[in-house]
């Protein structure tokens, strides 16, 4: 008897806590649907002002250079407008006498240091860790730079001595990427610059190319 009673007890009891799960279900998703109308609530842009300084915010938290396109989707507007409102924060921040500057770097916006003050920047950071590259490395990412892209035969016949290391350096650093295969005998592996490249050396795009006389001394005073 006293183990048929246990099973009674155990079937009167169920429904209740079946009874309290659901009502835990139901406050649940009744948290989800205004966290997601919360989620849904437009965004809203007082003024110009409000706008240049939403901008710069979202410019100074952003690990990349910013573009038009992803702050428009933040706020919900035009990309024209967008485009206005960077353009006059660009206009009235490099205006400043300040250390630094709003650059347009791998097609968006980054801030950076004033190229006045880097050898104070410098002397402020030589005691950490030098990543620099070897000439060896500067050489290739030099070649393929300005010849991309280019396959390793190429950089060779340019070189005059192998560069698998080099390249492997390159590829590992993320300055230097894959472009396909030529079509030609053996179809060898083409290489370029990346967007870190850019990003790397704060160009705008590869137009701003330094000469190749300039290369070394960018590449010493970045990489």
């Amino acid at each position: 008897m006293a183990k048929q009673q246990g099973t009674e007890q155990a079937f009167d009891v169920d429904p209740l806590a079946a009874e309290a799960d659901g009502e835990l279900e139901t406050a649940d998703s009744s948290r989800e649907a205004e966290r997601g109308e919360a989620d849904l609530t437009p965004l809203t842009v007082q003024n110009v002002g409000e706008r240049k300084a939403i901008i710069e915010a979202l410019i100074y938290v952003s690990d990349e250079p910013l573009n038009a396109k992803s702050v428009a989707e933040v706020l919900k507007e035009d990309p024209s407008v967008v485009e206005a409102g960077i353009a006059s924060l660009v206009e009235e921040f490099n205006g400043r006498a300040s250390g630094l500057q709003l650059r347009e770097v791998a097609g968006g916006w980054q801030f950076a240091t004033r190229p006045e003050y880097h050898e104070h920047v410098r002397a402020f950071l030589k005691s950490r860790p030098s990543a620099k590259l070897s000439l060896a490395s500067l050489e290739t990412l030099a070649v393929i730079a300005y010849k991309q892209p280019i396959t390793v035969p190429e950089i060779l016949d340019i070189r005059g001595v192998q560069s698998p290391s080099s390249i492997k350096t390159l590829l590992d650093k993320k300055l230097i990427v894959a472009k396909g295969r030529k079509e030609a005998v053996g179809r060898p592996m083409m290489y370029g610059t990346s967007k870190a490249f850019l990003i790397q050396f704060g160009l705008k795009d590869l137009s701003e190319l330094p000469s190749i006389e300039d290369f070394e001394d960018l590449v010493s005073g970045v990489v």
